[in-house]
């Protein structure tokens, strides 16, 4: 593959590793934004109440991350970090690399010599991985976006309860590790498995349900579902996964377990809560009801739906980054009279389907005075982006057509 992860480094944890995040006592108790460094606010533009946030400095590994929370942390990618010019590789850096949790208790230590991952459930022999025996199986490299399914929250209107995130839920990154495949013919596949139930080190609090989620056996066993060690050619941080993490391109974060440390095969389907109850959403075209409805049937979120946005508006260039969700970007297209006429945009290269691809548009020969952008992108399915953005009452699976405003003086 084109990316590796030194073996060793990873083992040590490389720079980023436990030593840092076990002296980071401001963020594990939950001190606020002003003790915590907070540098400057930036304004998400959210649609009701105040879009202002602290950036942050204060979390190790991390730098000039928009605060959300700090415990269980809560940190978003500024639009900025994704920006870059046409032939600029769009993998986000690992220090801008957004981080979200669901539960405070997340490991601040991992003994790596000490680790193992356990593969167990209906198999034909339950198995105890290190990460070495891990690290020395054959390894793959995927490019991929891993978007939190509340990405945009913070844009809905009306208003949804959780989250307010702007557009940064996002990141994009080159996943080095293991075939999830590779890892369950370890243990070997009983008769009658229809799904694989993966979970982490976080710990729920009290009698609160343990964070898992499952996948059908045959998409487990994809060639691009990968538990990864690595992230763009280092060792995962902790605040994003280490030891391990399940990589399940084109579909939303909440199936990306972080610290994954067992995996269990199942006879019949999961019924826990973060499969049967969580992550719901509308069972409709666009996963879209209309404000304050209920009684609708839902099913679980799960792949990601193309999406454009701005990372750079001036009066002489627009330009941005697309995804295809599931599917590669096939072309993007940019209006200059908000949604009356489009164009295609330039592309910049292809880093695989699953990865953000860069976009430009020269704006030379706009009339002075206020302009309207537009951006959509379309998948190589053939499925774009619609002008209007849907509601549901998770505040999931935004996707709609992005605007930005450029004054030509």
């Amino acid at each position: 593959m084109a990316d590796s992860v030194d073996r060793r480094a990873a083992l040590a944890l490389g720079g980023l590793g436990v030593g840092a995040l076990a002296s980071a006592p401001l963020w594990a108790k939950g001190m606020g934004a002003q003790a915590m460094g907070a540098q400057a606010m930036v304004d998400l533009g959210l649609y009701e109440g105040t879009g202002q946030r602290p950036l942050t400095d204060a979390f190790p590994g991390k730098k000039g991350m928009i605060l959300q929370r700090s415990r269980a942390p809560l940190l978003e990618t500024p639009m900025a970090a994704f920006d870059g010019a046409l032939q600029d590789d769009p993998v986000t850096p690992n220090d801008r690399f957004f981080v979200r949790w669901h539960y405070a208790d997340i490991p601040l230590s991992v003994d790596a010599a000490a680790f193992r991952l356990r593969i167990g459930g209906a198999v034909k022999r339950a198995v105890s991985l290190s990460l070495a025996e891990i690290q020395a199986m054959p390894q793959v490299t995927v490019t991929a976006v891993n978007q939190c399914s509340g990405n945009s929250r913070g844009l809905f209107g009306p208003r949804v309860p959780g989250a307010q995130w702007g557009n940064g839920a996002m990141g994009n990154a080159r996943w080095t590790g293991v075939r999830l495949r590779d890892l369950i013919a370890r243990a070997g596949t009983a008769p009658g498995v229809v799904q694989v139930k993966c979970a982490g080190l976080d710990q729920p609090p009290g009698d609160a349900p343990h964070f898992a989620k499952s996948l059908a056996l045959d998409h487990a066993e994809d060639d691009d579902v990968i538990v990864a060690y690595g992230i763009n050619g280092a060792a995962l941080p902790l605040l994003n996964g280490f030891p391990l993490r399940l990589i399940v391109p084109g579909w939303y974060s909440t199936y990306w377990v972080k610290a994954l440390d067992s995996i269990e095969l199942l006879t019949g389907p999961d019924t826990g809560f973060w499969m049967a109850k969580a992550y719901q959403i509308p069972e409709t075209e666009d996963a879209g009801v209309k404000p304050g409805a209920t009684g609708f049937p839902t099913v679980p979120i799960s792949r990601m739906p193309p999406r454009a946005f701005f990372t750079r508006t001036t009066p002489q260039e627009a330009r941005g980054i697309a995804m295809g969700g599931d599917a590669g970007v096939a072309k993007v297209e940019v209006s200059l009279d908000g949604g009356a006429h489009w164009q295609q945009a330039q592309l910049g290269p292809d880093h695989g389907p699953y990865s953000f691809r860069r976009w430009a548009m020269p704006l030379t020969g706009l009339a002075r005075g206020p302009h309207e952008l537009a951006v959509r992108t379309i998948n190589t399915r053939g499925e774009g982006q619609k002008p209007a953005p849907i509601w549901n009452p998770g505040g999931y699976m935004r996707s709609s057509i992005e605007t930005a405003r450029v004054v030509v003086a």
